[in-house]
């Protein structure tokens, strides 16, 4: 209908809400005979899902509920509130619903009035940006959602723990460890020193280290118990002490906070978690006796991550799931390696590389590892470890995990050195930088430890937190290179695809897109001295020290995770289909909800590679 209220209450108004108030009077003033007034009884839509739209809608008063493409509720709007600026922007037609929950009037703007609007006030273009922005968050939260609304394999461990830990003193008897354990009616318990936790027995511990060997039931608990015990905190996840536990064959696990123990979870009170189940596939691997049996159990794998992603498991999820399998996999085919070979000379760690190290392991992936051996070994016992990398690296063949094509495996015999070895080799990395070395290496400082002596691995770590902060020639050949590695769309926001081969007509959904968000992430955390390999926990590291926003850091993780469940997606599609999994997607694959979004991460990724360069001034590289 006409514009039928009085053009300064319009004015007023708008300059009340954002992005207007901040508008010139005399702006204001032009804007509100460009507008239109128009009534929408409760249940009928401003905007429909499937239809396109032309207009920016400023709710004047009522209320609109917006819905997702999957029907899910996004967001409730109020009077001030602006809908249709994603159609606007990004194209037609609209992945939402906005419907009216009560009888409502709204402001209706041309869209030729809007990008008017944001072409002359950038501050009015920015806001609308940070509106799609939120858009792709509640495109994430939406994949990550099962059919009834609930996350999925996201219960704390404190929602497991049904009573406080029975404790004994390490002074007190095996007898009277055992008597306490009969009257709790529990299947173990905790020994501790004072306040602190000094090590664990089990009713196997009471069976196999007393009854079977003799003992005498006066002799210390501390004799028979478990010293040093893997622990859990009550703030993680059900499924990473499962995979905890799991992957190193332990059924009971004392859950700490703040350092002091809690409770005990046991394998059957993670067995009740139902959408947890699959991972119980790393327990089938460990208990395998040869590499046959291993290879059997690790091919279920893929049937594994297609029913986490009907689940819609976030890929972080799923990318912990797959690896932890991985970890399982590469430890006991060294078991099994090392039964055959006897005992190893001198203290080695086997270390995983890349995706697998980031705990975001996906399908389709190679090898990527190494050895770090103790410096007290000999010439001669180095053929030892390259025996066992020969046994190991090809048994992971036979397991379907194919050689890296660059030959970063523990069979080159550049990556299966002493520990000073590899020292010198990441301080040449880091003060004396060449450009080809440095494409070569960066895959090295995604390094965590699988099997051995871990305190190897920590020796060597600690060496790059402590170098790579100061070491800004080789920082900014890694910012060069991530800035290099550009997301799959164009300069009108078409997605680039392959143009020739065996995937043409695809995107490449990994290098431009996971492996750039990757890239940004590494270069941050080298130059804090972070820990932390994995790239959401990277990302979490830069924004705490201030390196980026807090809102590009929360846009950039959710860029991350939906590009990462597209691409697991398409990799469980392709094995439904029979075909071997892959990262090349092919857009008519994809529903324009996809489609749109994932544009929209690109951006966010094409973005922050733009302030990693500002950062890094990298036109003095060659």
């Amino acid at each position: 209908m006409a514009l039928d209220v009085e053009l300064s209450e319009i004015r007023d108004f708008l300059a009340q809400h954002a992005p207007f108030e901040d508008l010139p009077a005399g702006e204001l003033e032009a804007l509100v005979p460009r507008l239109s007034v128009q009534y929408f009884r409760r249940g009928s839509a401003l905007i429909a899902r499937g239809d396109d739209n032309h207009s920016l809608y400023i709710l004047r008063s009522g209320a609109v509920d917006v819905h997702d493409a999957n029907s899910s509720f996004v967001d409730r709007g109020e009077p001030g509130g602006c809908f249709g600026a994603i159609t606007l922007t990004e194209g037609n037609p609209s992945t939402f619903n906005v419907v009216a929950i009560e009888d409502s009037l709204a402001l209706v703007m041309p869209g030729e009035v809007f990008h008017d609007l944001c072409a002359r006030f950038p501050d009015v273009d920015h806001f609308f940006d940070l509106q799609r922005a939120r858009r792709m968050q509640g495109a994430v939260a939406t994949q990550q959602l099962s059919n009834s609304g609930s996350a999925i394999l996201k219960t704390q461990v404190r929602e497991l723990i049904r009573r406080p830990p029975v404790l004994v003193t390490s002074q007190a008897s095996i007898r009277q460890a055992a008597e306490q354990m009969s009257e709790a009616g529990v299947s173990s318990l905790l020994v501790m020193n004072g306040d602190a936790l000094a090590g664990i027995i089990t009713d196997r511990d009471l069976r196999n280290r007393v009854l079977a060997s003799g003992r005498d039931p006066r002799d210390p608990v501390a004799e028979i118990m478990t010293t040093k015990p893997v622990t859990g905190s009550a703030e993680s996840l059900a499924f990473e002490v499962l995979l905890e536990m799991v992957g190193r064959n332990i059924h009971h696990l004392p859950i700490l906070h703040d350092g002091v123990p809690v409770g005990i979870v046991t394998t059957t009170d993670l067995m009740r978690l139902e959408q947890a189940n699959p991972v119980y596939l790393a327990g089938d691997i460990a208990k395998q006796d040869d590499v046959a049996g291993v290879a059997a159990a690790v091919s279920r794998l893929p049937q594994v991550v297609e029913s986490l992603v009907a689940q819609d498991a976030s890929a972080d999820d799923i990318g912990r799931i797959v690896t932890a399998i991985g970890d399982s996999v590469e430890r006991r085919l060294l078991q099994l390696a090392e039964a055959e070979l006897g005992d190893p000379p001198v203290a080695y760690c086997w270390v995983a590389l890349g995706s697998r190290a980031r705990l975001e392991q996906a399908l389709a992936a190679d090898q990527d590892n190494a050895i770090i051996i103790s410096d007290e070994v000999t010439a001669d016992q180095l053929a030892y470890f390259t025996a066992l990398a020969e046994k190991v690296v090809g048994w992971l063949v036979d397991c379907g995990y194919p050689r890296c094509p660059g030959g970063i495996m523990a069979t080159n015999p550049r990556w299966r050195v002493p520990l000073e070895t590899w020292k010198a080799e990441f301080r040449q990395w880091m003060t004396q930088p060449v450009p080809e070395a440095i494409l070569q290496a960066s895959i090295f400082f995604d390094m965590r430890g699988v099997h051995g002596d871990l305190s190897l691995f920590r020796k060597l770590r600690k060496l790059v937190r402590h170098t790579a902060p100061q070491s800004n020639l080789f920082l900014a050949h890694l910012a060069k290179q991530a800035t290099l590695n550009e997301p799959p769309i164009g300069f009108f926001r078409g997605f680039v695809l392959a143009k020739e081969g065996d995937h043409k007509d695809t995107l490449d959904i990994k290098r431009g897109g996971v492996g750039a968000v990757v890239e940004l992430a590494r270069v941050h955390a080298l130059s804090l001295g972070s820990p932390g390999v994995n790239t959401q926990t990277r990302i979490a590291a830069a924004v705490k020290a201030g390196i980026i926003s807090e809102e590009r850091g929360e846009d950039l993780r959710d860029a991350f995770e939906f590009i990462s469940y597209v691409r697991l997606r398409h990799q469980a599609s392709q094995v439904r289909a029979g075909r071997a999994p892959d990262n090349h997607v092919a857009p008519d694959d994809l529903s324009s909800f996809d489609k749109r979004h994932l544009r929209e991460a690109f951006g966010i990724v094409r973005s922050a590679q733009g302030a990693l360069a500002h950062r890094y001034p990298l036109s003095y590289i060659s």
